[in-house]
């Protein structure tokens, strides 16, 4: 009975875990718990308990699955199969926005076949992180109590699966993506066209991230617009945009029901915690996080947006 209390969740998430190695203007690490994964989910657990719903191999370092699990966070979705862990290595340019792949091994992730977890069927917030669509389509269609589904994609989708990505995006109530993505995407150049054509295929709302520049939320009700707080120690950017969707949804999985209000103040709440993971490698600076430093965060960023 304890067992099932504390498998308990209101929102899974789905999407790659890794093994980084990234070099920045003034570091280079080794080594690194990386992948979309770790960085949404442990965004995320600082608001809802969360499930998490990935593959790792046989290589994949038992303290990091120690530090993933101090988060408090469900990992019976992650499957352990024989053979390596996906991993990932890229360069950043000095401005810390442009990077270059180095290498990539997807390991184990090739053949990743997600499983949802018995216990996170019924939870009513989802979010598909970025992995190939007809995964997302096949663990999405395990659900049998999902209120709103989040979509997260990117370019490679785009352009070599995009039939299977018009399929999913069709099934879920968000769409998120970058300026670039959802250009092309849409075959439009501005982003309130870009928009208007994305809710024309399915979802009530479209979260186009801008980087540095924020984020804006398009919906049927209009348009909201929210800062990126202004970090002044960037550390590594890695996770950035995995953390604020995760943290998007955790707050909207807290609040447990999605209106206009909450939608808003998720993407504040998602700015703040975002700018706190940039702050370090890896999950470095979320597990010194504390709930004041969010509020604190957020109050600040508040004050900038009051007109």
């Amino acid at each position: 009975m304890k067992r099932v209390e504390r498998a308990a969740v209101n929102v899974w998430m789905v999407g790659s875990i890794g093994i980084d190695a990234i070099m920045t203007r003034t570091a280079e690490r080794k080594n690194l718990m990386g992948g979309s994964l770790p960085f949404s989910t442990a965004a995320s657990s600082f608001f809802a308990r969360t499930g998490a719903v990935g593959v790792v191999g046989s290589d994949f370092p038992v303290s990091f699955d120690q530090r993933w699990a101090s988060f408090g966070i469900d990992l019976q979705g992650v499957q352990r199969k024989e053979g390596p862990t996906f991993r990932w290595a890229c360069k950043y340019d000095d401005n810390m926005i442009e990077r270059t792949t180095l290498m990539t091994e997807l390991g184990v992730f090739a053949d990743f076949m997600p499983r949802l977890p018995d216990s996170f069927r019924r939870a009513p917030f989802v979010l598909l992180g970025n992995i190939q669509p007809e995964l997302q389509l096949h663990v999405l269609n395990q659900s049998v109590g999902a209120k709103f589904v989040a979509l997260d994609t990117m370019n490679l989708w785009i352009e070599i699966a995009r039939p299977a990505l018009r399929k999913v995006v069709r099934r879920v109530d968000l769409l998120t993506l970058n300026d670039g993505e959802a250009r092309m995407l849409t075959g439009k150049w501005n982003l309130c066209d870009c928009a208007d054509v994305i809710l024309k295929m399915g979802p009530k709302f479209v979260v186009i991230k801008k980087g540095e520049h924020g984020a804006l939320l398009f919906s049927k009700k209009g348009i909201f617009i929210v800062p990126a707080f202004p970090v002044r120690k960037l550390v590594d950017p890695t996770g950035a945009g995995d953390s604020y969707a995760g943290a998007f949804m955790g707050y909207l999985a807290r609040a447990g029901r999605v209106t206009e209000g909450f939608m808003r103040e998720a993407l504040v709440y998602a700015s703040a915690v975002a700018s706190f993971g940039v702050e370090g490698f890896s999950l470095d600076r979320f597990e010194r996080l504390t709930a004041v430093e969010i509020s604190l965060r957020v109050k600040a960023l508040k004050r900038m947006m009051d007109v």
